[in-house]
């Protein structure tokens, strides 16, 4: 039986991330091949370094089909990383070399099908600068899509943040009824289409007890009348709630999604309640995107200390779906 492939874009150079993806190769049987696009040599740099040993499939990407992949060796497409020190520092001479990676991968998706679309962390202070919020927002621009989503994914409890990754001065003036209305409507279909399930989704205020001194509210001007509105058309939503008592655990148990205003948010307590068992899933996309929740974590380079768990469950995802 062939299975679609799970595309992995290793993303930045100078990450823990191969030292996961081994950890999760050795200890994890995929079903689905792995097509991963990194530079081969820093693969094989960093595979001698840690100590792991895995055969390659080294394959053309202009010459790329369906059903030519194995899931016995690793699917590598070769990307040239012009400077080659093994543990360096992030800097803005991988930008090329990450979005070559990204690019490939985006090609691979258009000609063949496959099961989505997993990659390692990226620095966004260095690889994004001004130009996008995060990867969510790059891979929209790159696939023409306006509407997109970020949801950090656990089978107990998700969450959603309304915006990414803003400063909290300018939260308020990126919110509207209609961009929580499709944010909700992305979220619901999600779970309708990939996990046979109508979603509980709670929605948080913006302001401390979904209060404020201000004459008209974002609740009262934004939120309250979205919620209203979803309800009206049928969506199981319920709220505004005080983000400082909706993830209390005798509430948590009545929610399949929250969804906050602001990062932080809700994923400061996503986080505290999970650690590394969650992914980040990107929807309104034309294929499923996963980033482990986890950044690229220099410190601890070469140490082979790392927790895999986070990209355990990116790979576990794609590979029962």
């Amino acid at each position: 039986m062939k299975f679609k492939p799970i595309i992995v874009v290793a993303g930045e150079p100078y990450s823990i991330f191969l030292e996961l993806l081994f950890k999760c190769l050795k200890n994890k049987k995929i079903k689905k091949p792995i097509i991963l696009i990194v530079s081969k040599d820093l693969f094989f740099m960093q595979m001698k370094k840690l100590g792991f040993n895995f055969k390659i499939n080294l394959i053309n990407i202009d010459k790329i089909k369906d059903n030519s992949f194995s899931n016995k060796n690793i699917n590598l497409i070769n990307i040239n990383l012009r400077f080659k020190k093994p543990f360096d520092k992030i800097s803005n001479k991988s930008n090329s070399y990450i979005n070559n990676c990204f690019t490939a991968g985006l090609d691979i998706l258009k000609k063949i099908q496959c099961a989505g679309l997993i990659n390692g962390p990226i620095s966004k202070k260095k690889f994004l600068k001004t130009k996008f919020l995060g990867i969510t927002e790059y891979l929209a621009k790159k696939t023409n899509k306006k509407k997109v989503v970020m949801l950090i994914y656990n089978e107990k409890l998700s969450v959603s943040p309304i915006t990414t990754h803003l400063p909290l001065k300018q939260v308020h003036k990126h919110l509207s009824k209609n961009k929580i209305i499709s944010h909700v409507k992305l979220i619901n279909q999600f779970y309708k289409k990939r996990l046979k399930k109508k979603p509980k989704i709670a929605i948080t205020g913006l302001n401390p007890h979904c209060e404020s001194n201000y004459k008209s509210s974002e609740e009262d001007i934004i939120i309250n009348p979205a919620i209203k509105f979803l309800i009206k058309h049928k969506y199981n939503v319920e709220g505004p709630f005080p983000a400082d008592t909706i993830f209390l655990k005798e509430k948590l148990k009545n929610y399949d999604v929250i969804i906050g205003m602001y990062h932080d948010q809700v994923l400061t307590p996503m986080k505290t309640l999970f650690g590394f068992n969650a992914i980040n899933i990107t929807l309104g996309l034309p294929f499923i995107r996963i980033s482990p929740d986890h950044g690229p974590n220099t410190k601890m380079l070469g140490k082979n200390l790392s927790n895999p768990k986070s990209l355990i469950e990116a790979l576990k995802f794609l590979d029962n779906k």
